[in-house]
């Protein structure tokens, strides 16, 4: 049960991705220049709150963990990191595969 609600929600991540990446399309299409939405501007529409409460959390803990992979994270488009988050979530909560000739008791 607990695999399926990850797969439910790597499905919907995914999902996002692709919803995204349409906007992001539409919007070049419509301005005639490719501009991405960011992660972080995407979190800081979202509750910008909770992103400096993160920062702040993130930096007392390891600082070196903001600067090098987090600030990475955030200045990626939507789509990518949503994307990549659903395809991990979907490939290691996959259902496994039954053993031939052998039973499960």
């Amino acid at each position: 049960m607990i695999r399926g609600f990850f797969r439910l929600i790597g499905l919907l991540l995914l999902a996002g991705g692709f919803i995204f990446m349409v906007y992001d399309g539409a919007r070049w299409v419509a301005d005639q220049s490719l501009k991405f939405t960011r992660f972080g501007q995407f979190w800081n529409d979202i509750n910008q709150a909770s992103q400096s409460a993160f920062r702040t959390w993130v930096e007392a803990k390891a600082p070196w963990l903001w600067t090098s992979v987090i600030r990475l994270v955030l200045e990626q488009p939507v789509f990518a990191v949503l994307g990549i988050l659903g395809i991990l979530l979907m490939i290691l909560f996959r259902p496994r595969k039954p053993l031939i000739g052998y039973s499960r008791d």
